[in-house]
């Protein structure tokens, strides 16, 4: 049997004893603390030699990995002189930590996906963890270090790792002459600024990363506010720190040190294991052995979810502006001034917001997908009503978009999605794509997805036509704009939906391919297709319009059938409130909003609580699934995507919330109503001829 013995500056509490096997032999493993007491470490290390295979030194400040050369130098050779006085092998876990601490992160990003992806990483020396940030930097630039403020008491963080890298050159070093740290240390003004603002960076980290030794120190004065919710990153993770860290609401402890016995080890003790096994010294064992024996033994990092339950939380920000100055009303600073102000008034003030940077308007908590990953964001408002977009030429929008990117990026966004207005005006996103630092969405796949499942709705709840399951509707629809955009992708979906679709369109020879490309694809489906809509118009029980007609008439209402269900998912809309007063026995619909999975919190959007705007909902949709990309953008929208986002919604517990109309969303009283009034109709309707309207 061979003996390890692992001599510790940590507790005596901590001590014990464990038989064991790894790498095919037999091990005895004992584990003595010193308290802190160097001396005694030394007089153990005597005691020991020559009766252990190999020894391991614990809870020692390991050289940083980056500064001075002659600094360096200095600790490594102390380390040597050490080791070199017994001829027992000695190892502080040097080999081991050089690689693991790497080999983890990749680890979890590979084996999670994009979960690093620019999360705000909080690291309390980022001197001692180095390679830690090196690799984390590949995958987020959001971080900051706390080595100044904790080693010279000045009240400042770094915030690049060129930075850090030109403060461990040297300038550490010379701080620590200056007598900043001793005043900062006794000046209480300046020692509970410094709290106040390592509190806050805390707070405001998605990631903290925390070095072995001095673990509690460094968070002696953390809490709930402080560590709740969020991930740890540290070497070492034993019980009782597991305990410490879900007493205090962490989420996820990402441990270095992997677990290969029964009991977390320090890699010290795993690299005195393989010594002995080996029969090497510590100057004796290569990075070929370490990546074999990693290999062989499975040695995967720990990731531990204190509370027993996975957890993953991934972040959007989404892009909402005042609709009109109705919506700037609501606003408490303006609410009662605008009673009494002329209008005038208003029109200044929606003038000077327009030009205001983008602020946060709400933070987004709760939303949590049946599949246990969890997505929290934050609304960022522009101030520019549509009114003052289109006042202004587009890059005067784009401008303020690439503001509210760069917030979302520095609040730790992993998306962002454009609203409303945002996502029509010039080129529909794509340079904000572009040129923004974090992917962009515009929400229109999910829009049509949304819209066209209200219709469903809608045709369900109307009751007019004869819907069965599985069966497909018996039933007329037309799509004006079907080779468009979004047009074509609702004439695919309705033909998997519908027996009979009509599309209509300018384009002859696109509307030939399109039919060609359908009838491959559902080739039960009778297709017509026409110029002219006029003469099939009557006959319609469902009409889409997905046109780019931007105010010009596409269609008659007043030749509609009564009961029709129209869905405008043209922006701006095809219909418009005038024509749609006409005709109270026909349902138009704007959209379908939906309903979020968990507890959604956020300030009010304009609709009920847990409810949300498609375009909204496609952003944390791709949030939950971790898919951080340019998903959604330009005018061309991909039906394959539209199929594919709904597929996704349903997977995260998206359901149907509501369907809206040019007056908002629609109460059973109101489509009650449109039913009422549609059943009165028909009984006197004769269809309009085609020759009424040539």
């Amino acid at each position: 049997m061979k003996r390890v013995v692992s001599i510790s500056l940590g507790p005596k509490t901590a001590d014990f004893e464990l038989d064991t096997e790894f790498l095919g032999h037999a091990f005895s493993v004992r584990r003595l603390g010193t308290d802190g007491d160097l001396n005694e470490m030394l007089d153990l290390l005597l005691q020991w030699d020559g009766k252990a295979d190999a020894i391991g030194l614990g809870s020692m400040r390991f050289p940083n990995a980056i500064g001075p050369k002659h600094v360096l130098e200095r600790r490594a050779q102390k380390i040597r002189e050490l080791s070199e006085r017994v001829n027992t092998p000695v190892t502080m876990g040097r080999a081991l930590r050089s690689v693991v601490h790497e080999w983890s992160i990749r680890h979890v990003e590979f084996v999670l996906g994009n979960y690093f992806d620019n999360a705000r990483v909080f690291f309390f020396s980022g001197l001692a963890n180095h390679k830690i940030a090196r690799v984390l930097n590949e995958f987020t630039d959001n971080m900051i270090f706390a080595d100044p403020l904790l080693e010279n008491g000045i009240s400042k963080f770094i915030k690049s790792m060129r930075d850090l890298e030109l403060y461990a050159s040297g300038i550490h070093e010379v701080l620590k002459w200056l007598p900043s740290k001793k005043f900062s240390a006794n000046f209480m003004p300046a020692r509970l600024w410094n709290i106040h603002l390592l509190k806050k960076a805390l707070q405001q980290a998605q990631v903290i990363v925390v070095p072995h030794y001095d673990f509690y120190r460094y968070l002696e004065d953390t809490g709930l506010e402080e560590l709740g919710r969020k991930i740890i990153i540290t070497s070492c993770a034993y019980e009782d720190r597991v305990t410490f860290l879900q007493e205090r609401g962490v989420d996820v402890i990402i441990d270095t040190a992997p677990k290969v016995l029964e009991k977390v080890v320090g890699l010290n003790v795993l690299e005195a294991m393989m010594l002995a096994a080996l029969e090497k010294k510590q100057d004796q064992i290569i990075d070929d052995d370490i990546l074999e024996i990693i290999c062989d033994q499975n040695m995967a990092p720990r990731v531990v979810y204190p509370s027993g339950t996975p957890k993953r939380v991934n972040r959007f920000a989404f892009v909402i502006h005042p609709l009109s100055q109705e919506f700037l009303k609501k606003e408490k600073t303006l609410e009662m001034v605008s009673q009494f102000a002329p209008p005038l008034f208003m029109d200044v003030v929606e003038k000077v917001i327009a030009y205001a940077p983008p602020f946060i308007y709400s933070k987004v908590t709760g939303i949590k997908s049946p599949t246990g990953v969890e997505a929290e964001g934050w609304l960022i408002s522009v101030g520019g009503t549509p009114k003052q977009m289109l006042a202004h030429k587009p890059e005067f929008t784009y401008d303020h978009l690439l503001q509210a990117a760069k917030m979302a990026k520095r609040l730790g966004a992993q998306i962002m999605g454009l609203g409303a207005f945002t996502k029509v005006v010039g080129d529909a996103g794509v340079t904000v794509a572009k040129k923004a630092d974090i992917p962009i969405t515009t929400g229109n796949s999910y829009s049509a997805s949304g819209a066209l499942w209200a219709a469903a709705d809608a045709v369900r709840r109307m009751g007019l036509i004869r819907v069965e399951k599985g069966k497909a509707i018996k039933g007329k629809t037309m799509v004006f704009g079907a080779t468009g955009a979004i047009g074509s992708v609702c004439c695919r979906l309705l033909a998997k939906a519908f027996e009979e679709v009509y599309m209509v369109g300018r384009n002859t020879a696109k509307l030939l391919a399109l039919r060609e490309s359908i009838m491959q694809e559902t080739p039960g489906v009778k297709l017509h297709i026409s110029t002219r809509p006029d003469r099939y118009l009557p006959d319609m029980d469902v009409i889409v319009t997905a046109t780019s007609g931007a105010g010009k008439a596409i269609l008659d209402i007043m030749r509609v059938k009564p009961g029709c269900v129209i869905t405008d998912v043209a922006r701006p809309l095809d219909l418009s409130p005038e024509d749609v007063a006409k005709r109270p026995d026909v349902l138009v619909i704007e959209s379908g909003e939906i309903e979020l999975p968990g507890n959604p919190e956020m300030k009010n959007i304009g609709l009920p609580p847990k409810v949300a705007y498609a375009c909204l909902a496609e952003t944390i949709v791709l949030a939950l699934e971790g898919r951080f990309e340019v998903f959604t953008i330009g005018r061309d929208i991909e039906w394959e995507k539209v199929r594919e986002i709904y597929q996704m919604g349903l997977k995260h517990g998206m359901k149907l919330a509501s369907i809206s109309g040019v007056n908002g969303i629609f109460t059973d009283d109101d489509i009650s109503r449109v039913l009422r009034l549609a059943l009165k109709a028909l009984k006197n309707w004769t269809p309009p001829r085609f020759s009424d309207a040539a």
